[in-house]
């Protein structure tokens, strides 16, 4: 027996099926699978299980989250996009009236997501480097209301404040998932974490919020933020 109800945040569901409780989205394209994940087929829609493993949203919700400000009708800069497997439920969940900004670096690897963008006009894919917002800013037309970032890079609260800077404006908000050992290889995870929050912080991004994301991805923080009056 499967069951669907609606999640406390708007645009997810939970399907619970023998005693185990997943995470889903209604597809905004029904019967299309993007990454092999299952669909879940009613009379309310086509549901795709959101695999925990392979988006750190969804393990950040799974591990307690309880600020998700990306909901149906937002507008969202997605900074890290890969082939799509996040963009791809974020899509579901803003719908039709919102819009996905997906921001990935490599052509190679952004292949699937202009193959996923061809058939949800709610994405636009942005073929560019995210430390470098002023060279796709004229794609971005709308005003962000998230900036959502999954980058591996050194410097990821200063390319996460950038576009920020660039998109949004005072009370928006901005969700990161830091890669500890993509910024430093040998010091303690705690000691990384406190330092780019402070980072954050001192950039002009209230930290409302931290995850850690064991056991779904090692030595990672999932931080949610709201811009403060003094971002420069």
């Amino acid at each position: 027996m499967v069951s669907i109800e609606p999640h406390r945040f708007p645009g997810v569901f939970t399907i619970t099926e023998d005693g185990r409780t997943l995470l889903a989205t209604r597809s905004l394209v029904p019967g299309q699978s993007v990454y092999g994940e299952r669909i879940v087929m009613t009379e309310e829609g086509h549901f795709r299980v959101w695999s925990l493993n392979r988006s750190k949203l969804a393990a950040a919700m799974q591990n307690g989250l309880n600020e998700m400000p990306i909901q149906p009708g937002s507008k969202v800069l997605y900074l890290g996009a890969s082939s799509g497997t996040t963009v791809s439920h974020v899509s579901d969940i803003v719908g039709p009236q919102g819009v996905v900004y997906a921001v990935e670096f490599s052509p190679t690897i952004a292949r699937g997501l202009i193959r996923l963008a061809a058939s949800r006009s709610n994405i636009v894919p942005i073929i560019d480097d995210a430390r470098h917002p002023a060279r796709y800013a004229p794609i971005v037309s709308s005003q962000i209301d998230v900036t959502y970032q999954d980058i591996a890079q050194p410097d990821q609260a200063r390319i996460l404040h950038d576009n920020v800077s660039t998109f949004c404006s005072y009370g928006a908000w901005a969700m990161i998932a830091i890669k500890a050992r993509s910024i430093d290889s040998t010091s303690d995870v705690n000691q990384i974490y406190s330092r780019e929050i402070s980072k954050l912080d001192g950039l002009g991004l209230e930290v409302i919020e931290k995850i850690d994301l064991e056991p779904f991805d090692r030595d990672h923080v999932f931080a949610v933020c709201r811009v403060r009056e003094d971002i420069k």
